[in-house]
């Protein structure tokens, strides 16, 4: 597997099981002749698991029909994997 295609593997893991993300957007304006940073706002996210890259993931890796309970059994083992694991 390239570099790449590990990359996109665990960017889709990372979706499979859901994670928390924050976005900050800063304001800022001219005060005394000086660009000053006025106002910064972050907003924190928590990106629920995706049941269908959690199927995208099993499909992968095998042919045949992927039941619910299988999906769910997948999705336990992935979660329990991704906390072992630092993706940042």
């Amino acid at each position: 597997m390239t570099q790449k295609d590990d990359s996109l593997e665990r960017a889709l893991k990372k979706c499979a099981v859901g994670f928390d993300t924050s976005e900050t957007v800063e304001e800022f304006a001219v005060q005394d002749g000086e660009l000053r940073l006025v106002k910064r706002k972050v907003t924190r996210r928590d990106i629920p698991p995706d049941i269908k890259a959690v199927k995208m993931l099993l499909d992968d890796r095998q042919e045949e029909t992927v039941s619910d309970e299988e999906l769910s059994a997948e999705r336990e083992k992935l979660i329990k994997m991704l906390k072992e694991e630092d993706f940042d």
